[in-house]
């Protein structure tokens, strides 16, 4: 009776986890990850060249408008030109269809390899 039992409490573990891991993988992506990979695919298509040696760093705070706008608030960096350059590449982007929430204040990181 012991191996019967201890059978179905194995299966019933394997079936759960199973489910589990399923729902899982279906399950929707985080709006601030997918804010970020759009941000990401925005700034990887540039044309900026890097005439110091090593990256450029930028941490830019932005929020987006009714229309799922990029509306850029600040932008901390010691280059001139990248703060320019991430203004003018991010400022009123529309991001995808999804619905993001307005006027949430987002702070994002930002590595420019040389």
């Amino acid at each position: 009776m012991k191996k019967v039992s201890l059978l179905l409490v194995a299966a019933a573990l394997l079936i759960s986890s199973n489910a589990l891991a399923f729902e899982g993988e279906s399950s929707p992506k985080d709006p601030e990850s997918e804010i970020c990979t759009q941000i990401s695919d925005l700034l990887r298509k540039n044309r900026f060249e890097i005439q110091s040696k090593g990256d450029l760093t930028a941490f830019v705070r932005f929020t987006l408008n009714s229309e799922n706008e990029i509306v850029v608030l600040s932008v901390e960096t010691e280059d001139d030109r990248l703060e320019g350059y991430v203004k003018a590449r991010l400022n009123y982007h529309k991001l995808g269809d999804q619905d993001f929430e307005e006027g949430k204040l987002y702070h994002l990181p930002i590595r420019i390899k040389a």
